[in-house]
Parts: C-alpha cells; sequence; structure tokens
C-alpha cells in the first residue's frame, strides 16, 4: 500500500510539474517568437522613400504654400519652366538625386490627420514634392514638414497614406521654391585678348 500510494504521489507530481513545464515552454516559444517578430518590424521600419527609376524622371514641382517652382528636364538638360535667364545649378539637383530622394522613412509619428500641423505636413504648412516621369505619370509625391524640436530630421507624409514618419535626416532646405535656389546666371564667357606679336626689326 505505501509502494503503491508512493506511485500514485509520484505520477501526481509528475504530472503537475509536467503541465507547469509544457505552460513554462508554450510562454517561452511565444516570447521567442514575439521578439523575433519584433525584430523584423524593426528592421523593416526604415524604408527608402522612391524606388522608381531616377533616369526617367522628367519634371520635378515643389510648393510650399502659395509658392510654387517647376523644374523640367529636356534630354539631359534640367531647366527651371518660366525662367530664361538662370541656368540649373549642378549641386541644387545632384542634392535632389542624391539626397532627398534617397531619404528613409522610419518611424511613425501619427496617422492622426488632425495632428498633420504639428509636424509641418499640413496642405497650407508642407513642402509638397511630386515627381513626374517621361510619360506625364506621378511617379512619387511626398509633403515633408521640418521638426520643431530636431533640426537634423524631418517628417513626410507619402502620397495617400495618412501616417505621418521621421524622416532619417533633414532635407526640407533642399526643397527651396526661389528660382535664385535652383538657378544661376550664366557666366559671361570672357571674348580672347589679342595677342601682340612682336616684329623682327634686326633685317631691316
Amino acid at each position: 500500500n505505501v509502494k503503491a500510494a508512493g506511485q500514485k504521489y509520484w505520477r501526481k507530481f509528475m504530472t503537475k510539474n509536467f503541465k507547469i513545464a509544457l505552460i513554462v515552454l508554450v510562454v517561452l516559444t511565444g516570447v521567442y517568437l514575439l521578439n523575433i517578430r519584433s525584430q523584423g518590424k524593426l528592421e523593416s521600419t526604415s524604408t527608402a522613400i522612391f524606388t522608381d527609376d531616377p533616369e526617367d524622371v522628367f519634371k520635378i514641382l515643389i510648393q510650399t504654400g502659395e509658392e510654387a517652382v517647376e523644374l523640367a528636364r529636356v534630354d539631359t538638360i534640367w531647366r527651371i519652366s518660366g525662367n530664361d535667364t538662370l541656368v540649373i545649378k549642378p549641386r541644387s539637383i545632384e542634392n535632389l538625386f542624391d539626397k532627398v530622394l534617397k531619404v528613409n522613412r522610419e518611424t511613425i509619428i501619427s496617422e492622426n490627420p488632425e495632428k498633420y500641423g504639428k509636424y509641418s505636413v499640413d496642405d497650407s504648412t508642407g513642402t509638397h514634392l511630386a515627381v513626374i516621369n517621361s510619360k506625364g505619370k506621378t511617379v512619387g509625391y511626398y509633403v515633408f514638414g521640418r521638426s520643431k524640436s530636431d533640426y537634423s530630421r524631418s517628417y513626410i507624409r507619402i502620397g495617400d497614406d495618412p501616417k505621418v514618419y521621421l524622416v532619417d535626416q533633414n532635407v526640407t532646405y533642399m526643397l527651396s521654391t526661389r528660382e535664385t535656389y535652383w538657378g544661376e546666371k550664366p557666366k559671361e564667357e570672357t571674348p580672347p585678348q589679342p595677342v601682340d606679336i612682336p616684329v623682327d626689326t634686326t633685317n631691316n
């Protein structure tokens, strides 16, 4: 009887501990999977805002409030639409393609349209950027807002997405609507000066 009682107690003890071990295993597995999933989300939060072919971009529209500028490309030459006196500054157009269109959106800051003004990404305070390809199709539309607390960062809305994202650097200053930011007066070429050729008078 003692032996039977001992075996019964042991089976009960093992069954109870097995259940506890099983529960602990399930919990640990769940925590592990949740951690892996969270890491995956963190890795995928940084995404380039522009993924189309930059070689197929033929028009850029930038607007802040009532101020706007349009840049258009003919063959390989960029020009300021409606301005025949300025030529494009290479550095300004390079910054647009190499920095502005290559920024990454990161953390979601808000999904509430009522807070757009707080992040300067509403229609009136945001800087609107439209990227148009050779077929006249808009392949990128963004609204940038400057961070009031961190000058090195800025905010962005992308297309019809209601979310406001934090981007990895501040590029709003590269999206000026001033024509003089994009262009400059062509440098006047100095005509070659006549060269005086000495006359040999030794034989005269």
